[in-house]
C-alpha cells in the first residue's frame, strides 16, 4: 500500500511558476517509478510527466516539454513538478501517481499507475 499526498497548487498568473510536491508513504519510495498527471474540468485525465526509480530517466507530454521539470528526492519520499511560464491551458487538478511494476519505468498511462494522491488545483489566470 502507498499513500500519496500532493500539495503547492494555487492562482498564479499567466507567467509564473509553481512547484508542487508529493510525498509518499507506506512502501520505499525508491522502488517505484512516479508520474503527474492533470485533469481539467470536462476533459479526461491526460499524462504530464515520469520519473524513472532512481530519477536518471524522465518522460514529458509535449504540452509541457521545456516548461515543466520533474524531478525526486528518495532520501524525503518526495517528487516534484516544477512549472514554469504557466499557460491559463495548464489550470487543472494535478494528481501524482505511483508505478509498482518493476518492468515500467516512465509510462504515461493512467491505469499503468497503481496509487493515486488526491490531487491538487492548479489555476492560471489570463
Amino acid at each position: 500500500q502507498v499513500q500519496l499526498v500532493e500539495s503547492g497548487g494555487g492562482l498564479v498568473q499567466a507567467g509564473d511558476s509553481l512547484r508542487l510536491s508529493c510525498v509518499a508513504s507506506g512502501r520505499t519510495f525508491s522502488s517505484y517509478a512516479m508520474g503527474w498527471f492533470r485533469q481539467a474540468p470536462g476533459k479526461e485525465r491526460e499524462f504530464v510527466a515520469a520519473i524513472s526509480r532512481n530519477g536518471g530517466s524522465r518522460r514529458y507530454a509535449d504540452s509541457v516539454k521545456g516548461r515543466f521539470t520533474i524531478s525526486r528526492d528518495n532520501a524525503k519520499n518526495t517528487v516534484y513538478l516544477q512549472m514554469n511560464s504557466l499557460k491559463p491551458e495548464d489550470t487543472a487538478v494535478y494528481f501524482c501517481a505511483a508505478d509498482l511494476t518493476p518492468w515500467q519505468t516512465q509510462a504515461t498511462m493512467g491505469d499503468d499507475y497503481d496509487y493515486w494522491g488526491q490531487g491538487t488545483q492548479v489555476t492560471v489566470s489570463s
